[in-house]
């Protein structure tokens, strides 16, 4: 309980402070966006590009856990898609984002801490493998998506033009592209730009929360109350029922790499999904909700994740 209090409080009490700073009208109503701003196009990139680039692709393939944890949030994302489009229409936009935000766990701020105080080193490797399906793929993911969807009625080609153009400029796309290049290379990386990689991208986590904090001034979190409890419930209960069914039951995974995959799976919805819902102004408010509540929430589902897992 302890280690769940000290990594959890503290992601909410930055978003605590960041909404405290713009009711005090310390920071300007335009704070937010360039906050996330800074995240998208500067912070995240290093973020990818220094993780994916130090990395050797041999340790990333770890393929029965992979297929554990890529398997569970397929079958949520689907499963909640479907069920928004018709329990809360809103577009495939935001059916799309509704899906993206009940599988998308805030495994680097979050989970990375979690895994060394409950494993030791041993859960190092899986969080920095969850890390890179969530951030290189989940996120990269969501924005073709999005740029699928925003291209469509033009015909197939201009599709396929229009959506590739959008994801070739993408600086998250375009980081962990890069970074993966680099780490295949087999090049080491400068230690100059390895720690400009690495100051720059801390920052992306505590500015995305900060940014939450922010835009929640003069906003009501029942808004979409009913949606948001359901996405919680996704996140912070099925998928990890799911998950460990698949780890524990049919791949068999050992001890620390089954738990590992449990527990990344049972963490809240990341701040990236706030970033991402901004960068295309779509679901920010609903996003932003379920950030909040499933954060608030995991305080006792992680609590008891820890007493059955027995770690």
């Amino acid at each position: 309980m302890e280690a769940i209090v000290n990594v959890v409080l503290p992601v909410f009490a930055i978003m605590a402070a960041g909404y405290l700073s713009g009711r005090a009208g310390i920071l300007g109503q335009d704070s937010s966006q360039a906050l996330n701003g800074f995240v998208y196009y500067a912070a995240l990139p290093a973020l990818f590009f220094g993780s994916l680039a130090r990395t050797p692709l041999a340790d990333v393939f770890y393929w029965d856990f992979i297929a554990v944890f890529g398997l569970g949030l397929l079958a949520i994302f689907f499963l909640a898609a479907i069920i928004a489009r018709f329990a809360f229409p809103g577009g495939i936009e935001f059916n799309a984002m509704h899906g993206f935000s009940a599988i998308f766990s805030n495994t680097g701020y979050m989970g990375v801490p979690l895994l060394q105080l409950a494993f030791g080193q041993e859960g190092v490797l899986p969080a920095v493998i969850t890390t890179i399906i969530n951030g290189a793929l989940v996120i990269v993911a969501g924005v073709v998506v999005l740029e699928v969807v925003r291209a469509q009625g033009q015909g197939a080609l201009q599709v396929v033009r229009k959506a590739g153009a959008g994801v070739g400029k993408n600086p998250l796309f375009l980081s962990a592209a890069a970074g993966l290049l680099w780490s295949w290379g087999g090049l080491p990386l400068p230690a100059s730009v390895g720690n400009f990689m690495d100051i720059l991208g801390a920052a992306a986590g505590p500015c995305a929360l900060f940014a939450i904090g922010l835009f929640m001034v003069g906003k009501s979190l029942r808004a979409g109350l009913g949606e948001v409890l359901w996405i919680c419930l996704l996140k912070l209960v099925a998928l990890p029922a799911l998950v460990a069914w698949l780890a524990l039951v049919v791949f068999e995974l050992e001890r620390v790499w089954a738990f590992s995959a449990i527990i990344q799976a049972a963490l809240p919805i990341g701040a990236l999904m706030f970033v991402l819902a901004s960068s295309y102004e779509v679901y920010v408010q609903r996003a932003t909700s379920a950030i909040l509540l499933s954060t608030l929430l995991s305080l006792v589902t992680l609590s008891l994740l820890f007493l059955l897992l027995g770690v």
